[in-house]
């Protein structure tokens, strides 16, 4: 559909999540916007300087597809409604006060704003930042977006907005997720994935985050699947999933939630490719066992690929290629070569304002990350030699 062969370089396709470290330099600039210090045009000229580094070192990793890494996002949940973390720019019909979309392992949490009235609608789309970054790509880009269950968490859990329903605001939500996808392939994106962190941590009933123990897994992916119907097979092909534990400041939310509580709801999505968290995972064989055993050759039309993430961002422990080859392998006795990818287990820092302890600075977890982007594209072609497929 868009002129973009994921085998065409390295044979087992491979593309990152989306996000990269932010310099240490445009994360004080957001700071500085925040409290009145510098205005919009400096930060953006600090986020322009950093999607170009950005653009300019991924040429170097030979990714056949690449991101512009969100530099210029609050967030990959939150830049739809807010200019900043902090709440600058927040969309009007949003207050202060949300649910915890997550408590990390840490023990920090991320909180969103709450729906206080409606219509609701986007003030920003994934597109405004993409027109800015392909002019300046030597490679073709894809475009992250939020799911449509992220952004459900909105409205309050337990009382109705008033004037304005719940079902009213999820059917705009489909209406605005579709319209956030089909504006990045009419810019030039050669594939848009959705961000589906929230998938695993729906199932880990966590007292102190009550949206976790509603049992909303099942409506997450009607929702999905609401936005999936509006494109056909062809287009659902370049449309992909994506589901991690979650990763900010080098920590979690959900790793000790069992991959079977999603993956088999999780393949019933007639997405084309699913991008899932599998470096970290400590038991690897009985994922990939999983995978093999519901990822579907006919999904509403399209067959379905797992991109098998072979790189953890949360540690600065560069992976080998051979690393990234042999997991691939092991991954193909019980998925069919055919349907596998490679990817990162997640964004390399969804959130803009990232300390990354465990790499002791931004910017060398941004040096970290380019380097591990690198051994992932030679891994991947490496096991597509072992492998035999072209």
């Amino acid at each position: 559909m868009h002129g973009f062969d994921p085998r065409a370089t390295t044979g087992i396709p491979t593309e990152p999540v989306g996000s990269m470290p932010r310099p240490q330099r445009l994360q004080d600039a957001y700071a500085a916007y925040d409290e009145g210090r510098i205005d919009k045009a400096a930060l953006e000229a600090e986020q322009d300087a950093a999607v170009q580094d950005t653009l300019d070192r991924y040429a170097k990793t030979d990714s056949p597809i690449i991101s512009d890494g969100e530099q210029r996002w609050s967030s990959f949940a939150t830049y739809p409604i807010t200019d900043t973390l902090a709440g600058t720019g927040l969309a009007p019909s949003l207050g202060p006060g949300g649910q915890f979309f997550a408590i990390f392992a840490d023990g920090h949490g991320r909180q969103l704003p709450k729906l206080v009235k409606g219509p609701f609608e986007y003030s920003h789309y994934a597109v405004e930042t993409l027109r800015k970054s392909l002019p300046l790509a030597s490679k073709p880009m894809k475009q992250a977006v939020i799911s449509p269950s992220m952004l459900a968490l909105l409205y309050p859990l337990k009382e109705p907005v008033e004037g304005y329903s719940r079902e009213d605001f999820e059917a705009k939500l489909i209406d605005e997720c579709e319209r956030d996808i089909r504006q990045c392939f009419d810019a030039g994106a050669a594939r848009v994935s959705v961000d589906f962190t929230e998938g695993r941590l729906a199932t880990r009933e966590d007292p102190r985050n009550p949206w976790t123990g509603a049992g909303l897994l099942p409506h997450f992916i009607e929702l999905i699947n609401g936005v999936m119907a509006r494109f056909s097979a062809e287009e659902r092909a370049d449309i992909g999933v994506h589901t991690c534990p979650g990763g900010d400041r080098d920590s979690v939310h959900s790793a000790d939630v069992p991959y079977n509580n999603l993956l088999p709801e999780m393949f019933k999505i007639n997405a084309g490719y699913f991008l899932i968290q599998l470096a970290s995972e400590r038991d690897k064989d009985p994922v990939y066992e999983a995978i093999g055993q519901n990822l579907r050759t006919d999904a509403d039309g399209v067959t379905q690929m797992a991109y098998l993430g072979v790189i953890n961002p949360g540690n600065p422990r560069v992976e080998s290629a051979q690393e990234v080859s042999e997991r691939l392998q092991r991954a193909a006795n019980f998925i069919a070569k055919e349907q596998i990818g490679a990817t990162d287990d997640c964004g390399f820092s969804p959130f803009s304002i990232d300390e990354k302890p465990n790499h002791g600075s931004p910017d060398f977890a941004r040096d970290i990350a380019f380097q591990k982007i690198e051994n992932r594209v030679a891994g991947t072609r490496m096991a597509a030699e072992k492998l035999g497929v072209s």
